[in-house]
């Protein structure tokens, strides 16, 4: 991998620069989806065949880092071109790439993504959303039982990619499957989170409710669920990583502008140290954060699985760190107007801690490294 962006990459990071530049912090969403779904920009990394750009995991997170560092991140791009988007194209029926591919290149079409349970986190062995089959007189097809937590969109998105478990027929175990459940299926429901945190996509808890499913809602190969959970898992990670890196380039950028005009004492305040130097260590850590995970979406991209989930996982974990620090450094650089609403920095401070937490938590990439990379024994 070089560590040197194509040209091609350059020129996208212009062009989705300009074009959240345009949009900028009060941006309306449905607006901004829209243009960048016409642009292309959202299906950039879905296959050409069906409306998408022919790229991969490397130009998608270049869009959303670049909306990010104008103040103008698109939430949802984590879930439905990147998680769900990625899953039907590699896994899905001709029939689900057809009905839904294009719909997701061009933005027109969504999807969220649930897997998160109260009791299991995001610890696909002990999700208890259960899917069996329904009996052939019954019409055949799948029934879903379950509940989710923390999904992002529910109430914008067409339908929601739901992570459930079937029984294998042979062992009588639970194995995790993948699940198109349409908006307004019957028995789904979806009840808003109440949160802290400022943003325009809302977080629900889905209860599933003898949720009656065709056959054709089954993502992929039903002995293969675990294989096609983690093909969406680590892009993921990846995008909550340009996504973090984003956020914290925006805070930095509103902190380097305001230490290089305020003064005190007849000089910029950025001319001291005591700004000047965490300002650049802040810059350095986001510098190497998106080194790992450009490796990450090239690992990815060329089909190394296994590589990607350690590079994704060190990716997001990295990305996080810088962008907290960078947060908090930005907010301090600029004392007092850190608080106000005109910077716009203070909503950061508790939208920063997402990628701390979210879509796992950085003492389970610790987990992850310290038992896949050090080969250290495990503690559960």
């Amino acid at each position: 991998m070089s560590i040197v962006e194509t040209q091609e990459h350059r020129d996208l990071r212009t062009a989705v620069a300009a074009l959240g530049r345009r949009h900028g912090r009060a941006f309306d969403r449905e607006t901004l989806w829209s243009e960048a779904g016409k642009l292309g920009y959202l299906g950039v990394n879905l296959p050409e065949e069906y409306g998408g750009g022919g790229g991969g995991l490397a130009e998608l997170s270049i869009v959303l880092e670049e909306l990010g560092a104008a103040g103008c991140p698109l939430l949802l791009m984590v879930v439905s071109p990147a998680i769900c988007g990625t899953v039907i194209a590699r896994f899905g029926t001709e029939e689900q790439k057809r009905a839904w591919l294009p719909g997701l290149a061009d933005g027109s079409r969504t999807m969220a993504f649930g897997i998160t349970e109260p009791d299991a986190g995001s610890n696909s062995h002990r999700i208890t959303t259960t899917a069996r089959k329904a009996a052939d007189e019954d019409g055949g097809g799948w029934i879903l039982n379950g509940r989710k937590v923390f999904v992002s969109g529910v109430d914008i998105t067409d339908a929601t990619l739901i992570v459930g478990r079937t029984e294998d027929a042979r062992t009588g175990s639970l194995k995790p499957c993948l699940f198109i459940v349409p908006r307004d299926a019957q028995g789904f429901h979806r009840s808003q989170i109440d949160m802290e945190l400022q943003a325009v996509e809302k977080q629900f808890e889905l209860v599933l409710d003898d949720v009656r499913l065709p056959a054709d809602a089954l993502v992929g190969d039903e002995d293969a669920g675990l294989l096609q959970l983690f093909a969406g898992l680590n892009p993921e990670r990846v995008m909550t990583a340009a996504f973090a890196l984003g956020m914290g380039r925006y805070a930095l950028d509103k902190a380097v502008d305001y230490a290089k005009t305020r003064q005190v004492w007849q000089q910029p305040i950025g001319a001291h140290q005591a700004i000047a130097h965490p300002l650049a260590q802040a810059h350095i850590e986001i510098e190497l954060a998106r080194l790992m995970m450009r490796k990450a979406a090239h690992l990815y991209d060329a089909g190394d699985d296994a590589g990607a989930g350690e590079a994704a996982n060190m990716a997001k974990y990295a990305a996080g760190e810088a962008c907290v620090r960078a947060v908090d450094q930005a907010v301090h650089t600029l004392g007092g107007n850190g608080l106000t609403r005109e910077y716009g920095l203070a909503s950061l401070i508790t939208a920063s801690r997402v990628a701390r937490i979210a879509p796992v938590s950085r003492e389970m990439i610790l987990n992850y490294v310290s038992h896949q990379s050090l080969g250290l024994p495990k503690s559960y």
